[in-house]
């Protein structure tokens, strides 16, 4: 079985590639040119045990959205790419993670069902660095759950200062239950009494 996929997305706004092979290590090479961004990406990569190469050149000179939204959306269609007909995964998965004073839960169902609901402090400081706003996390994570065609809920159980803190922890408790989602469990049918996902 081979659960990789590259996605090129190009628009007048960005022209991007995006990798993943769903049974890495863990290896990643991200270059967005948003420095956060690549922090979060090289954490989920990290996390989850997906390799994820992104190589993206956006119009940053106006800011940060086009670049961030345009690697979520490829980064989604690699994802559900790489995961072909879903035999043999475990299908669901889920992680509450500690990031030193923040407290995140995620869930993930690999359903082919596009759906997010998410939770996090709304008086967040409104910049990390200089060029990541902190809005930006949400639509990350809603247009990568469409594109990837899962069901995704992330919540921030509590929070502190931080709001670097509370993004990757967002990033790392989506990692981790992609890593018991994607997992193969041995058996080879499709985990739904569909018979499809």
């Amino acid at each position: 079985m081979n659960r990789t996929a590259r996605v090129e997305r190009a628009t007048s706004e960005t022209k991007l590639v995006v990798e993943v092979d769903l049974d890495g290590t863990g290896a990643s090479s991200i270059s967005t040119g948003v420095g956060f961004y690549d922090h979060m990406l090289t954490a989920l990569s990290k996390h989850s045990g997906v390799d994820i190469r992104v190589q993206a050149d956006g119009d940053l000179h106006i800011d940060a959205h086009h670049t961030v939204e345009d690697v979520a959306i490829a980064l989604g269609q690699a994802f559900a790419e790489a995961l072909g007909d879903k035999k043999g995964i475990t299908r669901y998965g889920d992680a509450l993670i500690p990031m030193d004073e923040v407290l995140v839960q995620a869930a993930v169902d690999l359903s082919g069902r596009p759906y997010f609901v998410h939770a996090e402090p709304e008086n967040m400081t409104p910049m990390i660095g200089p060029d990541y706003p902190t809005s930006l996390t949400k639509h990350v994570l809603e247009t990568f759950a469409f594109n990837a065609r899962i069901t995704l809920h992330v919540r921030v159980l509590y929070a502190g200062r931080d709001a670097h803190h509370i993004v990757e922890g967002q990033f790392k408790a989506l990692a981790r239950a992609l890593r018991t989602a994607l997992a193969l469990d041995g058996r080879s049918g499709i985990p739904s009494t569909k018979g499809a996902l």
